[in-house]
């Protein structure tokens, strides 16, 4: 697909749900019963809201997590299964993988909910930034590890991605994606973003013969966990929080309407036999111009380049040795 074609299906479908939508809203009447879904980042933030829905719904949820004893905390009466897996370590992500292989035998949902934004320089594996490893280069290697179980399902499968408005910081850098002549925590963070976006967009082409769709999201902007590598003043000085951490900026969504919109990608049937495209607001984002402010919506039209996507996929097998996937 070219990327002008990619782009004009970039256009709302008529989704009956909305940016106040939450995950109930979206999961109501729906029986997810037989159903089995690999959620990262499940036990906080938008994460634990997606798992919460899901297993309300019926459904089978394995929550790979950094901190077991917080997931098994948040998790408990929830029925979810936990697995230990840093994302910014490979060994633990494909280790994190064999325990999920050993335990089911298909899947039908993998959520790519877990990140960190705008975090101090960290090097992590051979020398990786960390936001990159973290967003990307975990969610990549974890997605290869267990395409098997996501080619097996009989009905289908779908990947989804959270990705978020600030892909629209940065393409991918490709003179220097790991910042090694100088580090910038929003560039590094919108890197990533990218990344996850462009991911969605090559794994779909890749996994349809299969019956595996992706898609990428912006969920909004939601005050979580995810802002805990930045100060209260940092916040303060975003309008985003008062001095007492209280949400006081505009067109803020509560975790649970945060997490409606990789709900939607992952269960809507007008989303059937489409793929590799970015959402927002529980809807398909329009493409938008590079002079758009960042939090007006839409899609740079670099995040969804498939020429782009192929070799950011390229990289990242190179860089971590995944397995190919393969029909």
């Amino acid at each position: 697909m070219t990327t002008t074609q990619l782009q004009c299906q970039q256009e709302p479908i008529g989704s009956p749900f909305s940016a106040a939508s939450t995950a109930g809203d979206v999961l109501a009447g729906l029986d997810l019963s037989g159903r089995t879904a690999v959620v990262t980042g499940g036990y906080s933030g938008l994460g634990l809201e997606t798992t919460r829905a899901l297993t309300a719904a019926g459904a089978r949820v394995v929550v790979p997590a950094r901190r077991p004893d917080a997931a098994r905390a948040a998790l408990a009466g929830t029925g979810s299964r936990i697995v230990p897996m840093d994302l910014a370590d490979p060994a633990s992500v494909r280790a994190a993988a064999g325990l999920i292989r050993e335990a089911v035998d298909r899947l039908d949902l993998l959520m790519a909910v877990a990140g960190v934004m705008a975090t101090p320089e960290r090097r992590v594996g051979p020398g990786w930034e960390g936001q990159f490893a973290a967003n990307h280069l975990g969610h990549f290697l974890l997605a290869c590890e267990l395409y098997p179980l996501l080619a097996a399902a009989p009905d289908g499968a779908r990947v989804v991605v959270n990705s978020s408005a600030g892909h629209a910081l940065t393409d991918i850098r490709r003179h220097d994606p790991h910042f090694r002549t100088g580090y910038d925590k929003w560039l590094a963070y919108g890197q990533s973003k990218t990344a996850n976006a462009l991911f969605a967009v090559h794994l779909d082409v890749l996994g349809r013969g299969d019956g595996v769709r992706a898609f990428a999201l912006h969920p909004g902007r939601i005050i979580t966990g995810l802002q805990r590598e930045m100060t209260r003043q940092e916040q303060i000085d975003r309008g985003w929080v008062d001095a007492r951490g209280r949400v006081v900026g505009e067109g803020f969504k509560s975790p649970s309407q945060g997490a409606a919109t990789g709900l939607w990608a992952a269960t809507s049937p007008l989303l059937d036999g489409r793929g590799g495209l970015y959402l927002e607001d529980c809807e398909v984002a329009r493409v938008c111009g590079p002079d758009t402010p960042m939090d007006d919506g839409g899609v740079r039209p670099y995040a969804v380049d498939p020429d782009g996507a192929a070799r950011l996929w390229e990289f990242s097998l190179a860089a971590t040795g995944a397995t190919p996937v393969v029909r």
